[in-house]
């Protein structure tokens, strides 16, 4: 017998997210001090996508909009990510190859990211 479930999206700790367009992917991971996001969105032209990176809460919003005139529909994506450190805003770059989007955030210097809190026993 096989017992299938899900596992938690290790992405979603981190983010307040939108409704997504038809379960596409993503994933987020921190490398040599800045986060790294892809996101699989196949079928999406480089000009169909907007990133836009708000100062005052500290969130990434990914949207896209593709018009397929063969079958009359229309495909939308929308995103939004806020990562759990400060982000150097003016030093974030994106990519667009083969249908994936890459955002590099880098983290902002000096960010502090907690305080280890003593636990006691009783």
């Amino acid at each position: 017998m096989v017992i299938e479930m899900a596992l938690p999206n290790p992405i979603a700790r981190w983010t307040d997210s939108e409704p997504v367009f038809g379960g596409s992917n993503a994933e987020m991971y921190e490398e040599d001090d800045e986060f790294v996001l892809t996101f699989e969105m196949p079928g999406f032209e480089r000009d169909e996508i907007d990133l836009v990176w708000e100062d005052e809460s500290r969130r990434l919003k990914v949207s896209a909009e593709h018009y397929d005139e063969e079958r009359g529909k229309r495909r939308t994506y929308h995103r939004t990510f806020r990562p759990p450190k400060d982000i150097d805003s003016d030093g974030i770059e994106a990519t667009y190859r083969n249908g994936v989007l890459e955002v590099t955030m880098p983290v902002a210097e000096g960010h502090e990211t907690g305080r280890m809190i003593e636990i006691e026993a009783t």
